[in-house]
């Protein structure tokens, strides 16, 4: 069972959609969200989530104090369960955007900058696909926001952009099968 760990949803279930998705485990988000916490990224922020399937990650985030989360994924099942949560849990400031990521990138409007970008794409995602959308997240970063990557363990380091639209690997963390990295403009 996938739950939020902390804040004014704490405990309370999400639904997940059956095929898909691999949400996050309670572990690596209890971490994930001390560490980001830790470094003030959470109370007021806006957030974006990518790849958000049940948006585990987002809703966290919405639960401990962002302003704003936006939930990007194009999965009908994912978008269902989306929908679901965000209506359950009734947080304030949280939408949903059924759609691709670098799609939803390319039309966004950079302004609100953004304080914390969490992506958890698919394990079968190719390299040079997340490699494009960490390149157009660039415009729509405020100057000290962060970048999470979650993948498996297995996976190469995610390929930063370098030049005008760079982002540079702040640190990596490690959880069994799971690896955040962290990078920042």
């Amino acid at each position: 069972m996938t739950r939020i760990v902390a804040g004014t949803a704490g405990g309370r279930s999400l639904v997940v959609p059956s095929t898909g998705t691999r949400p996050t485990s309670d572990r690596v988000r209890e971490a994930l969200f001390s560490r980001l916490e830790h470094l003030g990224l959470l109370d007021g922020t806006a957030v974006l989530d990518l790849f958000a399937g049940s948006g585990a990650l987002g809703l966290e985030a919405a639960s401990r104090g962002a302003a704003s989360v936006v939930l990007v994924d194009h999965a009908k099942a994912a978008v269902t369960a989306l929908r679901r949560n965000v209506s359950a849990l009734g947080l304030p400031g949280v939408s949903v955007v059924p759609e691709r990521a670098l799609p939803y990138l390319q039309r966004r409007r950079p302004e609100p900058a953004l304080d914390l970008v969490l992506l958890d794409p698919p394990y079968e995602l190719a390299e040079e696909d997340l490699a494009h959308v960490l390149t157009a997240l660039h415009a729509h970063l405020a100057p000290e926001a962060v970048v999470v990557v979650e993948r498996s363990a297995r996976s190469p380091e995610p390929c930063w952009p370098d030049g005008d639209t760079a982002l540079h690997r702040q640190e990596e963390r490690r959880y069994g099968e799971t690896v955040l990295w962290f990078a920042a403009p």
